[in-house]
């Protein structure tokens, strides 16, 4: 008997204010995935949201569409941070006004267009998924896709 193992993974559903208004759209999924991690997904788009490369991951061993290092917190932002997760709430604040102030809309309708109806994963080193600035960016992207 194979042994179950259970895997964390937050995959926050959205609805745009178009379905709200009753306007029936395609919905799209949005996970977070420690690298680490076997690939889940086989047909999903992959983004690497780390502004830095993960250690002990060879490039050519880990499965990705994107390395989104623009979507990653700005590296004072990061390290200000430094995964205390009694600043997380000023740090999501923060970090959902970087995001505000650069292209993501753009940025992920060409790496993974609205006509794509693929899940997107969000990878990440981090360890505490809950606490990581890959759990914001899921977060901010659906509410903005």
């Amino acid at each position: 008997m194979r042994p179950i193992t259970l895997e964390w993974r937050a995959i926050p559903l959205f609805e745009t204010a178009e379905r709200r208004k009753g306007i029936t759209m395609a919905r799209r999924i949005i996970t977070v995935e420690r690298v680490y991690e076997p690939a889940s997904e086989c047909n999903a788009v992959r983004l690497l949201v780390d502004r830095l490369w993960p250690r002990g991951v060879k490039r050519e061993n880990l499965q990705y569409d994107d390395w989104s290092k623009d979507l990653a917190p700005s590296p004072e932002l990061r390290k200000w941070y430094g995964h205390d997760h009694t600043r997380f709430d000023a740090f999501k604040s923060r970090y959902i006004d970087e995001l505000d102030a650069s292209p993501v809309r753009e940025y992920v309708e060409r790496i993974a267009p609205t006509s794509d109806v693929r899940p997107v994963v969000l990878l990440t080193a981090s360890k505490d998924l809950p606490y990581s600035h890959a759990q914001v960016l899921a977060d901010y992207l659906a509410e903005i896709l």
